[in-house]
């Protein structure tokens, strides 16, 4: 099984190219099940959760074609409406299938989904939004039954509370429902705007995305198209929190500013200089600590619940102390007592964590419990004494594209290493 080392306390200087968002990703290959035409899609990251849904697309009929970061979908037929559990299991993203395979064929019978440990993520919202719909539902043994023979119909649905998955799901297969459908407290995440904007493009009519109330009216099929992926706000993010945690300066080519919500002013106002420059962002920090702030991940335009770990990793050396309140999701601070075993003094209380930043973190061993805490890990690797060593690297590989790769060129001892033990 594979490990990263890493030799801390080593300044980042240089360029790193920010890859297309994972998350946008995934779901906009998902659209390709609505058509009959091929879709093009540019600026896709090479990820382990990219080439998992690719299978599972490809069970479904899709021919997939991929040329570095360019991929081509061409779902002309679909010939299975069956999502099985052994390729669903692995990735939450998959379950997505459903809705437009519903929308399109009339039926789908899709596996309950898995993905990471960070807490009971139920798909209610999925499921009664298709119901709105007028699609019937059964659960059975695990799978996830659904039926509309007359085809979906448009409806007004309100979500409960801001779910981003069921308002991508909901909007995917409303494109060809019968009729206007409305979601209201819809999400307004950056990926639900990459998502309408693909759709857009394929002859989808959709107005609202990137508000609470997104309206879509059906169409009868949609077309060919092209469209590239907006760049990853969670990889930029944690990039620039790792100039924070060891000083230096890089310039990340493909970021934007406006894709990071509070994330940004959070991070300028721990210390951080953040600028603006020709196609990307100019991240820099001179000497000095970071300076201790109180964070509550929200829905965006809030701090995102996928940065919060890796903020974790920041504060534990910032100068004085700092509260973490997650809301988005509950579990997800199983990347403390790994922050602990490198000397971060953190204590949670239910959803709340109290960091007391120190001056360095220790090297130890350690291990990824999930996509997000493994980057918090390397980051705080980055800035210890001594070396860490980082087991179960799947959880990196779902989501950071070429991360030992991209740390080396601007100057980190990183290196993925064969333990055999």
């Amino acid at each position: 099984m594979d490990k990263l080392a890493i030799i801390g306390g080593r300044p980042l200087y240089g360029r790193l190219k920010i890859s297309g968002a994972k998350n946008s990703a995934l779901k906009v290959m998902v659209a390709s099940l609505l058509t009959d035409k091929p879709l093009r899609l540019t600026n896709v990251p090479d990820l382990a959760d990219i080439r998992q849904l690719s299978t599972l697309l490809q069970q479904h009929g899709v021919d997939l074609r991929r040329d570095g970061d360019d991929m081509t979908l061409h779902a002309d037929t679909i010939t299975s409406t069956l999502a099985p559990y052994d390729l669903v299991r692995k990735m939450r993203a998959s379950f997505n299938v459903l809705g437009p395979l519903l929308a399109r064929e009339g039926e789908a019978k899709v596996s309950l989904p898995g993905g990471c440990a960070i807490g009971a993520r139920p798909v209610d919202l999925h499921l009664k939004a298709l119901e709105a719909m007028g699609a019937e539902i059964e659960l059975d043994e695990g799978y996830v039954l659904a039926k509309a023979k007359n085809g979906l119909k448009g409806a007004h649905i309100t979500f409960p509370f801001v779910s981003v998955g069921a308002t991508e799901h909901a909007m995917m297969a409303a494109t060809l429902a019968d009729g206007e459908t409305i979601l209201d407290n819809a999400a307004r995440e950056p990926e639900i705007i990459d998502l309408a904007t693909c759709l857009i493009a394929m002859g989808a009519d959709i107005t609202g995305a990137g508000t609470p109330t997104i309206t879509i009216r059906g169409k009868d099929r949609l077309e060919e198209a092209e469209h590239a992926v907006l760049p990853d706000r969670i990889e930029t993010g944690s990039y620039a929190m790792a100039v924070g945690v060891t000083a230096g300066e890089l310039t990340l080519e493909n970021a934007r500013a406006d894709l990071l919500g509070a994330a940004i002013s959070t991070l300028i106002e721990c210390g951080i200089e953040i600028t603006e420059v020709e196609n990307g962002l100019r991240v820099k920090k001179n000497g000095g600590r970071i300076k201790g702030v109180d964070v509550v991940t929200q829905p965006f335009p809030g701090f995102p619940t996928d940065l919060q770990a890796q903020f974790m990793a920041l504060m534990a050396t910032a100068d004085g102390a700092s509260t973490i309140k997650e809301t988005i999701f509950e579990n997800r601070f199983m990347h403390v007592p790994e922050l602990g075993r490198m000397g971060a003094d953190i204590h949670v209380d239910g959803q709340v964590a109290s960091v007391r930043g120190k001056p360095k973190l220790k090297g130890a061993q350690v291990m990824a419990t999930d996509l997000r805490a493994s980057m918090s890990l390397v980051l705080a690797g980055l800035g210890a004494e001594g070396q860490t060593m980082i087991s179960r690297l799947y959880h990196l590989d779902r989501g950071f594209e070429r991360l030992e790769e991209k740390l080396q060129n601007v100057g980190a001892l990183v290196e993925r290493v064969r333990d055999d033990t």
